[in-house]
């Protein structure tokens, strides 16, 4: 353990802190600088080089550890890819030029039988070989788009990959392929030491497509393949390790494509730069990203070794609708300034969540996936013995068309699909529980009656419903429960402080985020003493109109919304020149029906009736 991997991880990470200075300090002397542009993240020039550094000592220490020599191919194609990356760095090839190195490098591989294994077909399979190595490598690229991004992606993605390989690093090749990993961890720590924000120096395509094509290649068997029986395994352990890049490339190449650009183009359209647009901070956006990529490498691992075990299975499955429903609610923030004939003007890009036909499907493939995965859940709280569950599996195989369509056609029924997901609340959580119970009764009334399965466990309706209606609530809620945490972890803009935690209170809450902009709510003010330190919409109650006074003096306020309906004309009065004296811009939500057309009511026309016939008595 000490000789395959700490050893050469110490002296690569010990090695690159030194190195990667030097790197900086020559391309400062050369003048080899990333300098600002439109399409560009950084607002400074910074130092390029830091792929160098990555290579030299990671070459360096391949060569002294005997990796080269045992690992011969893939030392050598890592080189070159690294080299065309570095002639890029310099003078800039064209997308096409790039594309074509890695195409003829990832062919260098699969000719030494570096392939996937995952299908039968050995075409296919060569097929998909190249285009996970051309993919990924690319994919590892375009994270690289925010200060320490991409090299603390690779240090999570290699640490899994590392963990996944170690059991079987006995073997001679397979403890060199450890190694190789180790090393490659040590060299980007030390370089990552460097480009944590604010950022050194960048490790430029050279480091991207080194990192890229190396992690590719780690997920891929050189004459030993896997066990084809354990597809699962195989495929979904090497996506969830690698998922964030994936997640990141099918964003951005999908919101190109749809906003009619090219895929090929730099932009600041990618998952980092949408948090940072929704208000975060970039450490906080690239920390998120590092916690997501964390998550789904432990997953990886678990599904990798412990394929059989429902849990991880259900895990796994739950992590990966969640990605994509965070994918989501990026890709519907508005990122395109300029104006195009294809793009839709608005606050949000038109990706699935705003063409309204595509997201209904989007809805209801989303709960086909819910309904099967919590029946299967159920089924397995309900037999949680493996031999008392493969006895009535036959049961779940038979009843499970049954589920999901008596599911699917409650949930359209009750207008499950006529909700909007920015504006899900609680009457739509009662639509929802309305559909969950119908679709569940109606197919337990259809096994009983069509398959006779009279001995079948009622429990496991009960426990699929509950299942059930927690996840496609959360599912529908995500737009907003994600906005919402989002606007809460933002520490700069526009600091908004409502007035008054009564009924108006949510509405206001609602207006103030749905407005957009660089917004952060600092919490409420109410007159109320009992209502302090409790929380309305998950802000507190700060105080009375005495902690108003002190926030302001303390210029911990921006803007003063009043959400109270009434409010006492001193108070206003009070309130308007304490916000004025200390230049604090104050508002107030006025929420009434304006009538438009006055019509008579069957009690006023009743009593101009008897008006009349008084006057005529009169008279």
């Amino acid at each position: 353990m000490m000789t395959t991997v700490v050893a050469p991880f110490v002296v690569a990470l010990a090695l690159a802190l030194v190195v990667v200075p030097l790197c900086r300090l020559v391309a400062l002397r050369l003048g080899l600088v990333a300098r600002p542009r439109e399409d560009r993240w950084h607002r400074r020039p910074v130092a390029l080089f830091g792929g160098v550094g990555i290579a030299i000592v990671f070459f360096g220490c391949a060569a002294a550890f005997g990796v080269a020599s045992k690992l011969p191919a893939l030392t050598i194609a890592a080189a070159v890819m690294f080299g065309a990356g570095l002639v890029d760095d310099v003078v800039s090839l064209k997308p096409a030029t790039k594309l074509v190195a890695q195409i003829a490098l990832a062919s260098t591989l699969l000719f030494f039988d570096y392939r996937l294994n995952w299908l039968q077909s050995t075409t296919l399979d060569s097929l998909l070989t190249l285009a996970w190595i051309v993919g990924l490598t690319n994919a590892f690229n375009l994270i690289d788009n925010m200060d320490g991004l991409c090299a603390g992606i690779a240090m999570i993605v290699g640490a899994a990959l590392l963990v996944d390989l170690l059991p079987g690093a006995a073997g001679t090749r397979a403890a060199f392929e450890v190694r190789y990993l180790a090393i490659l961890l040590g060299a980007t720590g030390g370089f990552l030491a460097y480009n944590l924000h604010p950022a050194s120096i960048f490790m430029g395509d050279s480091g991207s497509l080194l990192l890229g094509f190396s992690f590719a290649a780690a997920t891929l068997s050189a004459g030993h393949p896997g066990p084809r029986s354990d597809v699962l395994s195989i495929v979904a352990g090497p996506v969830l390790v690698l998922l964030i890049p994936i997640f990141d490339t099918t964003l951005v190449t999908a919101s190109r494509w749809v906003s009619g650009r090219r895929a090929s183009q730099g932009g600041r359209d990618h998952s980092s730069h949408r948090l940072v647009a929704i208000g975060l901070s970039e450490r906080r956006a690239v920390a998120l990203l590092w916690v997501l990529a964390l998550i789904g490498g432990v997953l990886g691992i678990g599904v990798g070794n412990f394929s059989q075990k429902w849990s991880v299975l259900l895990a796994a499955s739950a992590f990966l609708i969640g990605m994509v429903l965070f994918a989501a609610y990026l890709a519907g923030i508005r990122v395109y300034d300029d104006a195009d004939a294809r793009v839709k003007q608005g606050t949000f890009t038109p990706i699935v969540v705003d063409f309204m036909y595509k997201r209904r499907v989007a809805e209801v493939l989303l709960d086909f996936c819910l309904v099967v995965m919590c029946y299967y859940a159920a089924y397995r709280m309900r037999f949680e013995d493996p031999e008392d569950f493969m006895k009535n599996f036959e049961m779940f195989s038979r009843s499970l068309p049954v589920i999901v369509a008596a599911q699917m056609v409650a949930f359209f029924a009750v207008g499950v699909y006529r909700g909007v997901w920015r504006h899900f609340g609680m009457m739509d959580t009662l639509v929802v529980a309305r559909g969950v119970f119908f679709g569940a009764a109606t197919a337990l009334l259809v096994i009983l009656g069509a398959y006779r399965f009279f001995a079948y466990s009622r429990t496991v309706f009960a426990i699929y419903a509950v299942l059930l209606l927690i996840a496609v609530t959360l599912s529908r809620a995500s737009f907003r429960l994600v906005g919402e945490f989002m606007q809460r972890q933002r520490h700069s803009g526009r600091r908004v402080l409502v007035y008054g935690a009564g009924d108006a209170a949510a509405l206001v809450i609602r207006e103030i985020l749905a407005g957009g902009g660089d917004t952060r709510i600092v919490g409420f003010i109410d007159d109320d003493p009992r209502k302090a330190g409790i929380r309305v919409d998950g802000y507190a109650v700060l105080g009375g109109y005495s902690a108003l006074i002190v926030l302001l003096k303390a210029a911990s306020v921006d803007a003063v919304v009043i959400s109270a309906r009434t409010l006492p004309p001193e108070r206003l009065n009070n309130l308007e020149l304490l916000c004025t004296d200390h230049n604090v811009h104050l508002s107030r939500l006025r929420v009434g029906l304006e009538p438009l057309v006055e019509v008579d009511t069957d009690a006023d026309t009743a009593e101009k009736s008897s008006r009349r016939s008084l006057r005529q008595v009169g008279s």
